[in-house]
């Protein structure tokens, strides 16, 4: 493996995973308007949560948490993309470059681990409310959470350090914003062998939080079906916006790999467009899900908006 860096003295990156759109100023502009109710959806979120004190509990930190990590896993992707479609700016500078992609791949690790917390929170709700308060207290979950991100960030600042000592010989990246697989195959080393690690970890962090979030789920449907009717129809109201969660984070990864199992050759384009699906979408629905989904929230956005609409007509 290569420890020196930039040998040929490059000091930025082209983006070129845009170069075969037809129309990349209107590709821009949807990506700008997806990136815009992100961070309105997500900011709302985190703003009603700080201010209503009856909302300080350890679900609603949650949702901050995912909340912040969907900001922070979108802006990573999204900078760069609006850079280069609208600005029409495809060069990246080196350290910018690096700095994006830890974001990015810290965002990824840090999506699953706060998705994993809140099944963890959801199991305790159903399957023992009566020590829910006990079990899910504030400290503890910020222990966890903190936990999630000390490890997310301390492994992509390994990865980082790889990279950075990466021998640099194409200024080309061939997707559309800079990632882990961009950057190794921008160097001139095997990528195979700097894909292994990644690898392995991204496997157990994506299929470790699944794993327990559908024996989670199991574990819920057994206490559900001892329940009544009107206790099935709340637990049912109580999961539904995480399932929806789920859904979206981990549906284009199990497509993306079951794709490459089973032969399929996807082009460079539809594998970009695969990627920015998966990078968009699920921070798009997350916010949007627990605004109209979560009572308490729905309630208070009403409430603002009826409270603005009242002050326009005077």
């Amino acid at each position: 493996m290569a420890t020196r860096n930039n040998t040929v003295g490059i000091t930025e990156f082209i983006i070129t995973g845009f170069n075969d759109l037809e129309h990349p100023k209107a590709v821009g502009i949807v990506i700008l308007i997806i990136y815009s109710l992100i961070l309105l959806g997500s900011t709302t979120n985190i703003c009603i949560i700080v201010s209503d004190k009856s909302l300080h509990t350890p679900m609603y930190f949650l949702i901050c948490n995912l909340a912040i990590v969907d900001m922070m896993y979108s802006s990573s992707a999204s900078v760069t993309m609006l850079t280069v479609l609208l600005v029409g700016v495809k060069t990246v500078s080196y350290k910018p470059c690096a700095a994006q992609m830890f974001l990015y791949h810290m965002g990824d690790l840090m999506e699953a681990f706060a998705i994993g917390l809140m099944a963890f929170d959801r199991l305790v709700a159903i399957s023992n409310p009566l020590r829910y308060h006990s079990i899910i207290t504030t400290n503890r979950i910020l222990l966890l959470t903190i936990t999630t991100w000390i490890i997310s960030s301390s492994f992509m600042g390994f990865i980082t350090g790889i990279v950075d000592g990466l021998p640099y010989c194409r200024p080309v990246i061939k997707y559309t914003f800079c990632d882990y697989p961009g950057l190794v195959r921008a160097a001139c080393v095997n990528p195979d062998d700097y894909f292994v690690l990644i690898t392995i970890v991204a496997f157990f962090v994506l299929f470790g939080n699944f794993g327990f979030i559908v024996l989670s789920y199991l574990k819920i449907i057994w206490v559900v079906f001892k329940m009544s009717s009107d206790g099935r129809k709340q637990a049912f109201s109580t999961c539904f916006s995480h399932l929806i969660v789920v859904a979206c984070y981990f549906v284009p990864r199990f497509v993306s790999i079951i794709l490459t199992r089973v032969g399929l050759v996807l082009a460079l384009s539809e594998r970009n467009g695969l990627a920015i699906a998966a990078t968009l979408g699920p921070s798009l629905v997350n916010p949007l899900i627990y605004c109209l989904w979560t009572k308490e929230i729905r309630i208070r956005v009403l409430r603002i908006f009826k409270s603005s609409v009242g002050v326009s007509n005077k």
